[in-house]
């Protein structure tokens, strides 16, 4: 028919293209991931041998010693909040204040404040580019968690079912239908996935938002 053009090539790449974008298209998302994971365990997911000397930093009257004492979640939190948060009594307590004071500033910075002197990382320890994407989470990949556990209760907000149905079809494939597939400890110990989100339901969220440091998540 007449009236009707020949479909054009060139324009239907495009179309397709602003839909679905392009395999080279670059995003945070993996940076904000990989970060998360180095805020949890930062020498496992580089896979080096952790440090053996507690932080300089590291209060004298903390509980921690030793390599715990170099991650970041020890003085800062599961819930980023530090003292004002979940780790402000227990085991954990530090009396140091989280990180939410950081969320939205520029990444440069806050590669500053990891290399300061009271962080005291240098780039043998951890890479430019880890840093960088520690700092990329830092800046852009926060959540206030309080908006997703009671805090006072340690009980997460939210529809069970609808996160039954999440678990159930991704979660699953490793830990199991009822959770107990992976055992974390032991027989006469066990810890299963359900265990740590009962009692610490903000470093449940954490991982399963951003993974487990040095395995498949």
């Amino acid at each position: 028919m007449a009236g009707l053009a020949a479909p054009n090539p060139a324009f239907a790449q495009q179309a397709s293209y602003e839909v679905e974008g392009h395999a080279h298209d670059l995003s945070d998302v993996w940076d904000v991931a990989r970060g998360g994971q180095l805020y949890d365990k930062w020498y496992a997911v580089l896979e080096q041998d952790p440090p053996q000397e507690t932080h300089p930093a590291y209060p004298a009257a903390g509980k921690k010693k030793g390599s715990s004492t170099w991650r970041c979640k020890e003085c800062h939190g599961w819930d980023y909040k530090g003292k004002d948060g979940a780790y402000g009594k227990g085991s954990h307590y530090t009396g140091i204040k989280g990180v939410r004071g950081v969320e939205g500033m520029p990444v440069e910075r806050i590669h500053e404040i990891i290399m300061n002197e009271t962080h005291n990382f240098t780039e043998e320890m951890m890479p430019h580019s880890a840093m960088e994407k520690l700092a990329i989470f830092l800046s852009r990949g926060q959540v206030d968690m309080d908006r997703y556990i009671d805090r006072a209760s340690a009980v997460a907000r939210g529809n069970p079912r609808r996160g039954a149905r999440f678990y159930q079809t991704i979660c699953a494939v490793c830990h199991g239908f009822d959770g107990k597939l992976m055992n974390f400890k032991t027989a006469e110990n066990p810890e299963y996935i359900g265990t740590v989100a009962q009692h610490n339901p903000w470093e449940t969220l954490h991982k399963v938002r951003f993974g487990q440091p040095g395995v498949g998540m």
